[in-house]
């Protein structure tokens, strides 16, 4: 069994991502949109992979076990075979000092070799090659073979595979948006495309963040805006409705936000929509202007998003 441990491995990863890529838009949660197929190739791949690592560990414990019970060797059944290195049998050579002749103990032969001990005067028997009375390794109590338990401490890597397949985790909050270093892209003070006419306009939290901090036309100003995110808190009390936004997946995610001024906080992590009017603060491009400020004329909550995050 634990022959298939990498064709289990292989086909819960690649089950994880066809569900969360596939049949589900929860891969929005890891990835912009436009790396959809990818992921469906990739995993489609996994599950290839582990049929054929499923089909190799059958095949090679096929061989194992046929070289384990060999076909009978030639010599058996009535031959006689000529005599093997461990054979019963005497050879004779002449032995030093001797008229006659006496008797050596062939290679295997199954008897005493006598070699004088240290300090003795008499001789010591020594096991001849391949004497019977050679003493052997010790063997194993189970038979013969020794189980190490590494091949099955290896079944609990299954445990995380299993997990994202049961159980995707969800997209970045509040921990991830207030944990991220106090760093925005540099850009110069300029103007940017004309907004929709109408209010409330909804507008992306990045947007209006890049609008208020750095617009020199102030389009912003007059406008009513409805802006989505989740709420993120400070210890003083203020409260911020935030997005994460992303270039190509929620490992380079950084944040935008607003702050909001005449709400209460909701919970931390819920997604809510406020809407209401810019509140400029301090010199376009400054410190002082980040993070913009909203004065919310209302707040609701709202479900989050099929893709929680803002493209950068």
């Amino acid at each position: 069994m634990r022959r298939l441990g990498p064709a289990v491995l292989l086909a819960l990863t690649g089950a994880a991502i066809l569900r969360v890529a596939l049949f589900s838009d929860l891969y929005l949660r890891y990835v912009q949109a436009g790396l959809r197929p990818y992921l469906v190739v990739s995993g489609a791949v996994l599950v290839v992979l582990a049929a054929v690592a499923a089909v190799a560990s059958r095949t090679d414990a096929g061989h194992t076990e046929a070289a384990e019970h060999p076909a009978p060797a030639l010599g058996d059944g009535g031959t006689s075979p000529a005599p093997a290195l461990g054979d019963v049998g005497t050879s004779f050579a002449p032995a030093p000092g001797d008229g006659g002749t006496s008797p050596a103990p062939a290679l295997g032969d199954v008897g005493t070799s006598f070699a004088p001990a240290p300090g003795d005067g008499g001789t010591s028997p020594t096991p001849a090659l391949g004497d019977g009375g050679t003493s052997h390794a010790p063997v194993p109590a189970d038979g013969g073979t020794s189980h190490a338990h590494g091949p099955r401490v290896a079944w609990l890597l299954t445990l995380p595979a299993l997990a994202l397949l049961l159980f995707p985790p969800p997209a970045l909050g509040s921990y991830s948006a207030e944990r991220e270093a106090a760093e925005r892209a540099a850009r110069g003070v300029g103007t940017f495309p004309a907004l929709p006419a109408g209010d409330p306009l909804d507008l992306p939290v990045g947007e209006f963040a890049s609008r208020a901090v750095y617009d020199s036309e102030r389009s912003l100003r007059g406008r009513t805006l409805r802006l989505t995110g989740f709420v993120t808190r400070d210890d003083d009390g203020t409260w911020y409705v935030t997005r994460l936004l992303i270039s190509c997946c929620a490992a380079d995610a950084t944040t935008a936000k607003a702050e909001v001024r005449g709400a209460a906080a909701p919970p931390a992590d819920t997604w809510v929509t406020v809407t209401g009017t810019w509140h400029p603060e301090g010199a376009l491009g400054s410190d002082a202007a980040w993070p913009p400020v909203l004065d919310a004329t209302g707040v609701r909550r709202t479900a989050q998003p099929a893709n929680p995050y803002e493209k950068r």
